[in-house]
C-alpha cells in the first residue's frame, strides 16, 4: 500500500512539475493579456446565465446563489460579505477572481 502511494505522489510530481512554466504564467501578480470588458460578471451555476455588471460603480448585491466573482475591469473590485458593502472587503485585482458567499453579498468599486 505504501509503494503504491509512494508511486501516485512521484507520479503527480513529475506532472507538475512539466506544468510549471505554465502556472507561473498565470501566477498573481504577473502580467498576462486579459480583455478588459469593462464589467464584473458573476456565475451562480450551470442552469442560471451569467449576471454581468457594466461599467459597475458603489455597491452591488451579489444574486442569491452567486458562486464566482469575475473582475474583467481595469480597477481592483472590492467584495463583501454582506448586502450592503459594510463588512471589511477582499480586493480582487482587475483579470482575477474569487469565489462569493451565498445567500448574500456584495461587491462595490
Amino acid at each position: 500500500m505504501r509503494r503504491t502511494a509512494l508511486t501516485a505522489a512521484l507520479a503527480a510530481g513529475v506532472v507538475f512539475a512539466g506544468a510549471g512554466p505554465a502556472f507561473a504564467q498565470n501566477a498573481p501578480g504577473t502580467v498576462r493579456d486579459v480583455p478588459n470588458t469593462n464589467q464584473v460578471v458573476v456565475f451562480s451555476n450551470e442552469l442560471l446565465p451569467l449576471e454581468a455588471y457594466q461599467d459597475p460603480h458603489g455597491c452591488h448585491r451579489l444574486p442569491t446563489l452567486s458562486h464566482v466573482l469575475n473582475n474583467e475591469t481595469s480597477r481592483t473590485v472590492h467584495l463583501h460579505a454582506d448586502a450592503y458593502c459594510m463588512t471589511p472587503d477582499v480586493p480582487i485585482l482587475p483579470g482575477h477572481g474569487m469565489h462569493t458567499t451565498q445567500l448574500s453579498g456584495s461587491f462595490s468599486s
